[in-house]
């Protein structure tokens, strides 16, 4: 038969099986034209022999390497290529490499570099650190972030103010930010200050929005912006701080400094703010003041005790003690800074879009607040060159309604087509029909908005959990949002199938049943239709009123995706010295024992020198089943002792083989998430 017929019959191409043809021991080199039948059955076999040989070989490559890694406790580093734009927060950076935050941060104080989270870094910067964590990084002129939308908003207030006239001027109510770590009580200081219980309203006592409030003290107004504390609200919080001219960074006595009040700090410096800090819960037994100051200083907030520059005013939210205080030194930076405080109510209106939602019985609704000039009812709306709408409506932080809004004051604005962008910088257009006749397309806030999630890499064996997620306000979904992005796993991934705002429709139902998707719905209900259709469609709807909540359900749904972990545990060889029996399916053999030990229930691999490569190969695998040691069974047998072994499989085992012995243990995995603190 012919060599060429021979390669046809294995699939395999003839210079493949002419190269390889002297290795099947069957004495023919690679110049072979031609063998007789007999010779090319024993060529087929051969092959398949030394084709399953070489599948095992790899698979004991495989079982070492992993073993390897496990004992290191480190899986080795996979280069991959990411293409990253000319300037970018140190969150979109991590969102774009894929890596968690926590790790970034790390990498890039390794580097030298001390930025937060929403400070921004260049190409090279974000290039060195890339490589480090084995991502290789290009240049991509790529779409604007939601940062640098933010930064767009604020261009634009500057230049609406630039030309200003000095003399048309006048004071403004300070706006102040209140800023800190979840559970440090900072709702809590304004529910103190205004004696009203807005906390308690809050699933959970956690605020989930911005809440904008004014209050009167020493006959001046001032204007108060409550921010999430929780670590899901980060772009919030600094949202917060681009509207406001003062902030409070609220500490708790007997919790000290902690990761979200590191970045506050981090924001009020980047936004360049004056600051006061609440040393709040000071009643409690186990405050420590002193402690918290000397932690504060750390971070160069030296207190004016010790001489520094840095007031902190001794709180508590729950006494009320010290709110006086805090209030008369809200005053006195006010004084200070009284030459930026100003604003021209007289020009046309001008603010910023601090929370957006869509409203059943309202439609869509916004809360701005008013930066310069004065919006009365009726005005026309403009956002980002587009017209949005016409004031049909406005309310107080009371509820109450109002015809103008001055400069500093928050209000609830009715009558937007469509939600706008928490961020957007809204004004009263000079001319309105100029702006009607532009007919710049408008997009609603969901649609403007651009999740920093990157799409889960289709990677073979890697499970996704399909969601869908609704939320009551632009800020929730995008807190819950910039949270799903910090889900990094190579064998799980979360990928938001659909988003959206308000309540649960038929629509997301059969989405949710197409795509094999749970529908989320954060702080919104199913309508009675969709509810009923989801029990049809045997679709989960859940329903979260807290943050944290939603995130320990997906992390558990994503935990009992997690497939067990194959541990391979090396535990020894065995030189075989005499074949006693063989069996159909195993065989009974004698042995010395070379490694540390072997026990009964280890797997093995048996080893043969190959008479051609001279180098061992795999020829089988199998089980131990016994042990006998002299005349008795044991369980285990050390190194350097003779043994009879009675193996299971297939391996044909002979005198001079050797015989790698090996645990294979299933591990169930448990789901860590880098930089995600539940609560």
């Amino acid at each position: 038969m012919n060599i060429t017929e021979i390669a046809r019959k294995l699939k395999v191409p003839t210079d493949e099986l002419r190269e390889k043809l002297p290795t099947l021991g069957l004495g023919y080199g690679r110049n072979s034209v031609k063998v007789n039948d007999r010779d090319a059955n024993r060529i087929v076999a051969a092959w398949a022999e030394m084709k399953r040989r070489e599948r095992m070989g790899a698979i004991r490559d495989e079982q070492l390497n992993r073993g390897a890694a496990q004992k290191a406790g480190d899986a080795p580093a996979v280069i991959r290529t990411v293409m990253l734009p000319a300037v970018m927060t140190v969150r979109d950076f991590a969102a774009l490499i894929d890596i968690p935050m926590a790790k970034v941060m790390r990498e890039l104080m390794k580097n030298g570099i001390l930025a937060s989270l929403n400070e921004r870094i260049d190409f090279e910067t974000a290039a060195i650190v890339s490589g480090d964590l084995g991502v290789k990084a290009e240049p991509q002129v790529g779409k604007p972030t939601d940062e640098a939308k933010d930064d767009e908003g604020a261009s634009r207030l500057t230049e609406l103010f630039a030309g200003e006239k000095q003399e048309n001027l006048k004071a403004r109510p300070p706006v102040i930010v209140v800023m800190g770590h979840v559970d440090h009580g900072k709702t809590k200081i304004l529910d103190s200050i205004r004696t009203t219980n807005v906390m308690e309203s809050e699933a959970g006592g956690i605020t989930q929005h911005i809440g904008a409030y004014q209050v009167i003290r020493k006959e001046k107004l001032i204007t108060f912006i409550d921010t999430p504390g929780h670590e899901a609200f980060t772009v919030m919080r600094s949202r917060g701080a681009k509207v406001a001219d003062i902030a409070i960074l609220v500490v708790a006595a007997d919790d000290g400094v902690q990761p979200q009040t590191k970045e506050a700090v981090d924001i009020i410096k980047a936004a360049g703010l004056p600051y006061v800090v609440a040393l709040n819960k000071i009643d409690k037994p186990d405050a420590n003041p002193e402690r918290v100051k000397g932690q504060l200083a750390e971070l160069n907030l030296l207190p004016e005790e010790w001489g520094g520059k840095t007031m902190i005013i001794p709180v508590s939210a729950k006494t009320g003690q010290g709110m006086e205080e805090l209030l008369d030194a809200l005053l006195l930076v006010n004084e200070m800074e009284q030459a930026k405080i100003v604003a021209n109510p007289d020009r046309r209106a001008a603010g910023t879009i601090i929370e957006s939602h869509i409203d059943k019985g309202e439609g869509p609704v916004a809360t701005a607040l008013i930066q310069a000039g004065t919006l009365r009812m009726g005005d026309t709306i403009g956002i980002r060159g587009a017209l949005f709408g016409r004031v049909r409506m406005m309310k107080n932080w009371q509820g109450e309604i109002v015809k103008d809004a001055a400069p500093s004051m928050p209000v609830k604005i009715l009558g937007f087509k469509v939600a706008p962008a928490v961020g957007d910088v809204i004004e009263v257009p000079e001319d309105e029909k100029a702006l009607a006749r532009m007919r710049k397309p408008v997009t609603s806030a969901v649609e403007s908005t651009v999740s920093t999630i990157s799409k889960p890499e289709n990677k073979e064996g890697k499970k996704l959990l399909n969601i869908i997620l609704r939320a009551d306000v632009l800020g929730s979904l995008e807190a819950v949002l910039g949270m799903l992005e910090k889900v990094k796993h190579d064998l799980v991934g979360v990928e938001v199938v659909a988003k959206g705002l308000g309540n649960i429709t038929d629509v997301d139902v059969d989405k949710a049943e197409a795509t094999h998707s749970i529908v989320y719905a954060f702080d919104v209900k199913p309508t009675a239709s969709a509810a009923s259709h989801g029990r049809d469609k045997n679709v989960e709807i859940l329903q979260f009123e807290v943050i944290y909540k939603l995130f320990e359900d997906i992390l558990a749904r994503l935990q009992k995706m997690l497939p067990d972990e194959r541990i391979i545990t090396e535990t020894g060889k065995i030189e075989v010295l005499a074949v006693f029996k063989k069996l159909d399916k195993g065989g009974v053999i004698g042995g010395k024992i070379l490694g540390e030990k072997i026990r009964v229930g280890c797997k093995l691999r048996a080893m043969r020198v190959s008479p051609v490569t001279g180098e061992p190969e795999v020829i089988g695998e199998g089980e131990i089943v016994k042990l006998q040691y002299g005349k008795q069974a044991v369980k285990e047998v050390n190194g350097g002792s003779e043994c009879g072994i009675e193996y299971q499989g297939k391996a044909k085992i002979e005198v001079g083989d050797v015989l790698e012995t090996y645990y294979e243990e299933s591990k169930s995995r448990t789901l860590s998430i880098e930089g995600i603190d539940l609560r």
